[in-house]
C-alpha cells in the first residue's frame, strides 16, 4: 500500500471503528455500572480484573503485575499500539446518590470506570475488523495507579511482556475541559510527584507551662506556612509547582503538649529540573523553622511518577483523528495532577489525552476525587471515541504496515 492512500484508509478504518463502537455502547454503560459498584483500591482489585477477563473471555489475554492483565487484538508478531485504562478506585466514601454507588467505602472517583468500560468496548469492536487493523490493539488494564507501588511502573519493569509495542496511549476525564472536547498537545502535560513526610520532634510538658517544653505542634503549624514561600518566593513563577501539606498529627490531650508532630503532603513539578532543588529546599525549611521554634525536623520523600510527557509525534497524529471523530481540540492542558503513566516513557511514545466532562448532561461541577464525582452514562460513548481516535493516530505515527 502507499503511503498516499494511508490517510484516507485511516479515515475509513476511524469511521469503521466507531460505527462497530456503537453496537457495543449500550453493553459497556451496562458494565461501567458493575464496575462502578464494586470500586477496589490499588493492589486489590482482583474481582474488578476478574468482571473484565469474563466480559473479554472471546479475546486473548495474558495476566500483567497484580490484577493487570492484558488483550491483545491482531497479529501477535507485529508491533502495537497499548491502549491504557486503569482498575484501582480510591478509598473515599461515595455520596453521589447513584442507583449503582459503591457502598463498601471505596469510590471510583476519578473516572476509571469510564475508561475500563470504554476500553472494554474498544476491544470488542476492534474484535470485529481485526484482519483489517494497521496495528494490533493491545488493550492495558492496569492495577494501582492510585497509590505506591505504581502499577505502570511494576508493567514497565517486566516491559517485555508487552512488546512489540510501538506507542502507549491512554486518555482521561476531566472536569474542568468542555464537554467534546478533547486536550492532547504535546510536551509535559502532568507533574512529577513525590510523598512527602515530615516528623518534628520538641520536648513534652503541660499546656499551662509552654515555656518549660519545645512545642512540635507550634513548630510544625511554623514549618507548612512557610513551605508556601517555597512556591512564591523560591521558585520560577513560570514553572508549575504545588507544595500541598494533606494531613497533620500530633498529641491526644487538651492539657499537654506532645513531644512528636507529623504531617505528609505532596511534592508535585512540571519542569523535570526543579525537582531535586525542590527537595532540598523543602529540608531546609523543615530543618530550620523546626529549630528555631527549639525543634528537631526532618522530612523525607517517597518518590512518585514521573512527569507525564506527551510525544510530539503523536500528538501531530492523534490530534487529527481526534477532530475527525467528532471531537473539539481543547486548550493545552498543563496541570501538576500527576499519573503513573509517565512510566511508560521508558518503553515507548506516549501520548496522555484529557476528555473533558464540563457542561456534560448533568454535570455536578466538582473536581477529580471528590465524593460526588459521577461522569454521565454518555462518558462512556466520549472516552471509547477518544480511544479509538488515540488508537488509529498513534497507528498512523507507525507508518503503514507492510
Amino acid at each position: 500500500m502507499s503511503t498516499e492512500h494511508a490517510p484516507a484508509t485511516r479515515r475509513e478504518l476511524l469511521h469503521r471503528l466507531l460505527d462497530a463502537l456503537e453496537e457495543e455502547l449500550v453493553w459497556a454503560v451496562s458494565l461501567r455500572e458493575r464496575l462502578h459498584a464494586l470500586a477496589e483500591v490499588s493492589h486489590d482489585e482482583h474481582e474488578t480484573a476478574n468482571v473484565l477477563r469474563a466480559a473479554l473471555s472471546d479475546v486473548s489475554q495474558a495476566s500483567l503485575d497484580g490484577a493487570g492483565f492484558l488483550v491483545r487484538v491482531g497479529d501477535r508478531a507485529r508491533t502495537g499500539i497499548a491502549v491504557r485504562a486503569e482498575l484501582d478506585a480510591l478509598p473515599i466514601v461515595e455520596a453521589t446518590g447513584a442507583p449503582f454507588a459503591s457502598s463498601n467505602g471505596h469510590m471510583h472517583a476519578c473516572g476509571h470506570d469510564v475508561h475500563m468500560a470504554s476500553l472494554a468496548a474498544v476491544v470488542r469492536a476492534a474484535a470485529t475488523l481485526e484482519s483489517e487493523l494497521p496495528a494490533p490493539l493491545v488493550a492495558l488494564f492496569q492495577p494501582s495507579e492510585e497509590a505506591y507501588p505504581s502499577g505502570a511502573r511494576a508493567i514497565v519493569e517486566r516491559a517485555a511482556e508487552l512488546a512489540p509495542i510501538g506507542a502507549v496511549v491512554a486518555v482521561h476525564v476531566h472536569p474542568e475541559i468542555a464537554w467534546l472536547s478533547v486536550a492532547a498537545d504535546s510536551g509535559a502535560v502532568n507533574a512529577s510527584c513525590d510523598n512527602v513526610r515530615i516528623v518534628i520532634s520538641g520536648s513534652p510538658g503541660h499546656a499551662a507551662y509552654p515555656h518549660r517544653s519545645n512545642d512540635p505542634i507550634a513548630a510544625l503549624s511554623q514549618v507548612i506556612v512557610t513551605l508556601q514561600q517555597v512556591v512564591s518566593r523560591r521558585t520560577d513563577p513560570t514553572h508549575g509547582v504545588a507544595v500541598t501539606i494533606s494531613w497533620v498529627r500530633g498529641g491526644g490531650a487538651d492539657n499537654a503538649i506532645p513531644e512528636r508532630a507529623e504531617a505528609g503532603g505532596t511534592l508535585r513539578v512540571l519542569d523535570g529540573g526543579d525537582r531535586a532543588g525542590l527537595r532540598e529546599l523543602l529540608r531546609e525549611v523543615v530543618e530550620h523553622a523546626a529549630a528555631a521554634c527549639g525543634c528537631r525536623g526532618e522530612v523525607s520523600f517517597e518518590e512518585g511518577e514521573p512527569r507525564v510527557i506527551n510525544d510530539a509525534a503523536l500528538a501531530a497524529s492523534i490530534r487529527p483523528a481526534l477532530e475527525r471523530a467528532g471531537f473539539e481540540l481543547a486548550p493545552g492542558l498543563r496541570s501538576c495532577g500527576s499519573d503513573d503513566f509517565g512510566y511508560y516513557g521508558a518503553v515507548a511514545p506516549t501520548l496522555l489525552g484529557f476528555v473533558g466532562l464540563k457542561g456534560a448532561p448533568g454535570d455536578r461541577d466538582v473536581p477529580l476525587h471528590h465524593p460526588r464525582f459521577l461522569p454521565p452514562p454518555e462518558a462512556v460513548a466520549a472516552v471509547a471515541r477518544a480511544q479509538i481516535a488515540a488508537y488509529v493516530g498513534a497507528a498512523s505515527s507507525l507508518g503503514d504496515p507492510a
